[in-house]
């Protein structure tokens, strides 16, 4: 199938996307029984988050997206795709998830830029869902704020979230900050002990630890962070950055240390700033 027909095929035969799921041919081990893992993040889209480098809409045009990710998936060192139902449905309508890893993203409620952010209600795949569709796992995001009391919501949700995948035997991906408000606006504070902290707390999430693994962005005295969990852990791509060797080279050094098996990147990979998404994504998978 081409992404140029994909509209006409979801509002001609809606149930393709359940045969498509039931169709795809998934791994057999689980995610970290071949060693290093590189994840295509394209969740962004689902928060309102739009904006990649210096356009504030990038992640705008889908199709435009679908055929980057496209691009992504087909290259070596690949494993696998975090999206929201709607991507993920593309994809695999595509034919492009065949022996690759798909992680459902779950809470995208809390809409970047809005009052409720730190309110991260789960608003797309819940542990059965991801289980009926044949994914390998689910992501969310946990922000910790303590001075917003819905943080106390998101909280429970996410350990809801990874006692039902622990249900079903599947991944539970946890992407956890402390996290503050500077003039109305949500902002990560990416300090050791910030992550320390965030660490300590979504290592603890749910009735068992036994699926859950750490999604974390590279800080400074990224060493004193990891060891603080023993739970297996993926970097963080992070923003489009200019200086895209410094940000290699962040990711290298952290690759070194116990615990980590791999990366999570989006945009930095999607849309980086020379546009060469086959570039990026080599780079990425290089270190690995």
């Amino acid at each position: 199938m081409r992404i140029g027909e994909l509209s006409d095929v979801r509002a001609a035969r809606p149930g393709a996307i359940a045969e498509a799921a039931d169709a795809r041919r998934r791994r057999e081990t689980p995610p970290g029984a071949a060693g290093r893992v590189l994840i295509i993040e394209a969740d962004h889209p689902a928060r309102g988050a739009l904006g990649a480098g210096g356009d504030p809409v990038a992640m705008a045009r889908r199709e435009d997206l679908l055929e980057r990710l496209c691009v992504a998936l087909g290259r070596p060192g690949v494993d696998g795709v975090l999206a929201t139902p709607d991507v993920l449905e593309d994809l695999m309508l595509l034919g492009v998830l065949d022996d690759r890893l798909a992680i459902g993203s779950m809470n995208r409620g809390g809409l970047a830029g809005t009052v409720f952010e730190i309110d991260d209600r789960f608003t797309a795949y819940d542990a059965d869902a991801i289980a009926a569709a044949r994914l390998d796992g689910g992501k969310m995001l946990l922000r910790i704020d303590d001075e917003d009391p819905a943080t106390a919501n998101t909280l429970e949700g996410c350990a809801h979230a990874v006692s039902g995948l622990a249900r079903h035997g599947l991944m539970a991906l946890v992407e956890p900050f402390v996290a503050h408000r500077i003039e109305g606006h949500v902002r990560n504070l990416l300090t050791a002990e910030a992550m320390i902290r965030a660490v300590s707390v979504a290592s603890g999430l749910g009735v068992t630890s036994a699926y859950t693994w750490l999604k974390l962005p590279v800080v400074p005295e990224m060493e004193r962070v990891t060891a603080a969990t023993t739970l297996p852990v993926l970097l963080l791509g992070g923003e489009v950055a200019g200086d895209v060797g410094a940000v290699l080279d962040g990711w290298r050094r952290a690759m070194r240390l116990p615990g980590v098996r791999g990366l999570v990147a989006g945009r930095s990979l999607l849309y980086p700033p020379d546009g060469d998404v086959r570039g990026a994504v080599d780079a990425a998978a290089g270190i690995l």
